[in-house]
């Protein structure tokens, strides 16, 4: 019998760990943020009133085991002058089958069952949820794209209506042998998860471990000048009983040349401070994770993926 693991987040950092994740011998849940008011889904958001869709069609492909050119079809974006423009075709059909079963947990099981996912894709809510921000000058702001655009520093991160979360989340984190928080936007794909009240109660009644995979390198205007430790505080912060068990960070040794096509977008590797981590009582497995492609980095699936087997079977 496979192990199961649930996994939190959203974005690319997410559909970047399913991808390595999905190849080895593991049960998966993913459960994804659905506060997301930008570019497509937040053209579909204000048209239909319902939850985001675009974090949770990134992460059925990465799932999928449909002919890559089927997924290339369910990424592809639209461009032209109609109101199509910037839609991706799985956004628009996830849209169609919630407008169907006007229900979002649902529409997803019938697109995994259309796209031959084998594993558990859910929303965190099916609430039309707004996520907002308090910085530390006091401004509030209202919106996630807002909160991912606004320059400061954030305080603290909350949602402007109370979530009603999903059973099927709550039932999956009791049951997983591990529990982890994925990389990616810290404040706009993490924690939109995890300031959930039913979660953190969830959490704080788990067997399981908890596991996050710390970011590469910074993100200009969120997490700007961050150590690893940094990362677990902030996300220690969100929680109650439960904290961070285990972290894990990349040691890769980047070439000048690409850290500094990240300096441009103010950008910088996060840095690992041993004694930080160490007084949060959280273990560190650090590994070169990291594959330069183009001037750019990338997480290496696979291992990551290999790592995650590894300590659910060690432990």
């Amino acid at each position: 019998m496979h192990k199961k693991v649930i996994v939190f987040g959203g974005g690319t950092g997410l559909s970047a760990l399913l991808s390595g994740l999905k190849e080895y011998p593991v049960d998966i849940t993913a459960v994804i943020t659905v506060s997301d008011n930008g570019a497509s889904s937040g053209k579909l958001r204000k048209e239909f009133v319902m939850p985001a869709v675009g974090d949770i069609r990134k992460v059925i492909t990465a799932l999928s085991s449909i002919n890559p050119k089927i997924k290339e079809m369910l990424e592809y974006r639209f461009e032209t002058n109609s109101d199509l423009n910037g839609h991706p075709v799985g956004n628009l059909i996830l849209t169609a089958l919630y407008k169907i079963t006007g229900n979002l947990e649902e529409a997803i099981s019938l697109q995994e069952e259309l796209l031959d996912v084998r594993h558990k894709v859910l929303p965190i809510s099916e609430d039309n949820l707004t996520l907002c921000a308090e910085m530390t000058d006091g401004r509030k702001v209202e919106g996630e794209s807002e909160v991912t655009e606004t320059c400061g520093k954030i305080k603290r991160i909350y949602y402007k209506e109370e979530p009603h979360v999903t059973k099927s989340v709550i039932k999956a984190i009791k049951e997983a042998d591990l529990i982890i928080f994925s990389m990616g936007s810290l404040y706009t794909s993490l924690l939109p998860n995890i300031i959930c009240r039913d979660v953190v109660k969830a959490l704080n009644d788990a067997k399981a471990e908890i596991m996050y995979i710390c970011n590469a390198v910074t993100e200009c205007g969120e997490t700007d000048g961050f150590t690893v430790g940094d990362h677990v505080e902030v996300i220690n912060k969100y929680l109650d009983k439960r904290k961070v068990d285990v972290v894990v960070a990349s040691n890769t040794k980047i070439s000048e040349k690409t850290l500094k096509n990240y300096e441009k977008e103010n950008k910088s590797l996060v840095k690992i401070d041993y004694d930080k981590i160490a007084s949060l009582n959280c273990k560190l497995i650090e590994k070169d994770l990291i594959n330069e492609e183009k001037g750019m980095m990338r997480h290496d699936s696979l291992h990551l993926g290999s790592i995650v087997v590894s300590y659910i079977m060690d432990n």
